[in-house]
């Protein structure tokens, strides 16, 4: 099964040469990496180029004005040739150089339709400080559950089935099409294993201001996706957050250590 693992990035040379070796570094070898630039005005397209040598044809890149986020996500769908597709943000880290190999298994053993884990955020300095500790779980089509999108692997049929995302959305997008997935039923399964680690101030988690704008649009997309009391769930989804940056601070060295012990496992 080949994956095709999409990163979009503008303006990225500070944070992208970690993303890019841990997509490299990856001990399962059947994958295309696409990397989709807009048009970026600093250094990030020339790090990018300086590693197609590096992945031996299995990069590629395209770089032109998009629509925002999720336009440039969904060019990147457009062109994957995989048979599942995952999407890693170009300030985040696979969590170990076996993340693929953890996802393929899942695959073929579990013969489902999607797969996704744990996620952690890390204080975006040094990438080694938990901030915010996000357990996944099973699935549930409760209050809005979702799975943390950067973990999240999918069958490219599906995509084919349920559509792309919807650039309407500028925060959310990918909330939108989580609820889409889960309420047409597809079998997701869970690891109960980091996947990703995230680093802390993107766009809907950077301070209050962050998470003002990402309530509002959530709401409006849990409304739109039928989801009972939208404005009661959004509170409930800010209520797990702080719970999961007070989960990462009482489990700071539990964390740490596991994130050390998975790498290589």
């Amino acid at each position: 099964m080949k994956i095709s693992i999409i990163t979009v990035c503008y303006n990225s040379e500070k944070t992208i040469k970690d993303t890019i070796e841990s997509v490299l570094n990856q001990t399962y070898k059947d994958y295309e990496y696409l990397i989709v630039d807009g048009m970026s005005k600093d250094s990030t397209l020339n790090i990018v180029k300086s590693y197609e040598k590096k992945f031996k044809g299995k990069l590629k890149i395209i770089s032109e004005k998009d629509k925002g986020l999720y336009d440039a996500m969904n060019k990147g769908i457009k062109m994957a040739s995989g048979d599942i597709i995952g999407i890693i943000n170009s300030d985040d880290i696979l969590a170990n150089e076996d993340v693929f190999n953890k996802i393929i298994y899942t695959f073929k053993n579990e013969k489902c339709d999607a797969v996704y884990g744990d996620l952690v955020f890390l204080d975006k300095e040094t990438m080694t400080i938990p901030t915010r500790n996000f357990v996944a779980h099973k699935p549930s089509h409760r209050l809005g559950w979702h799975p943390p999108h950067p973990t999240l692997y999918i069958k490219k049929d599906v995509y084919n089935k349920i559509g792309n995302f919807n650039i309407d959305y500028k925060i959310a997008a990918d909330l939108d099409f989580m609820l889409r997935l889960i309420n047409n039923n597809y079998k997701l399964v869970y690891i109960p294993e980091y996947l990703v680690k995230m680093r802390d101030g993107g766009i809907s988690t950077n301070g209050l201001k962050g998470y003002i704008n990402s309530l509002k649009e959530s709401s409006l997309v849990l409304k739109n996706n039928r989801i009972k009391l939208p404005y009661l769930t959004s509170l409930y989804r800010v209520i797990k957050t702080i719970n999961q940056g007070l989960s990462a601070k009482i489990n700071k060295k539990n964390i740490q250590k596991k994130l050390s012990k998975e790498i290589g496992k």
